[in-house]
């Protein structure tokens, strides 16, 4: 017969156990949500680099070639969108919040691309 006292240390054993189990999942599973969101934010600011890239180009075969004053303001600005884009997307990354519910992480995103929608988009 198994003593009363066993039983009592066996389950509280197996408790700790449960719990150090559980805790560890729930880490891991957070920190997989945090890197699945921080690459959906990736993929979209990658597309929008890209938009910004197409619109910059067009933008630069429509100026006149004999042109040089004009064309080198475009080129400063247009550097300077790029380098604005390329900072808010850092931050955005860097940003992305390991607590951030689940149900709440699609609207992270959208807020996200809305913050860089401004520099993609024409004036």
């Amino acid at each position: 017969m198994v003593a009363p006292e066993l039983i009592s240390r066996l389950t509280l054993h197996f408790t700790r156990c449960a719990f150090l189990l559980f805790a560890v999942l729930n880490a891991r599973a957070t920190a997989q949500d945090q890197g699945v969101q921080r690459v959906l934010i990736q993929r979209q600011q990658q597309s929008d680099a890209f938009a910004l890239q197409i619109r910059q180009s067009q933008e630069r075969l429509n100026t006149p070639t004999g042109n040089i004053r004009r064309q080198q303001e475009i080129d400063a600005r247009q550097f300077g969108e790029r380098q604005r884009l390329d900072e808010l997307s850092e931050r955005q990354l860097r940003d992305v919040r390991p607590d951030t519910p689940e149900e709440l992480r699609p609207y992270e995103r959208a807020r996200a691309e809305d913050e860089r929608r401004p520099l993609v988009t024409p004036k």
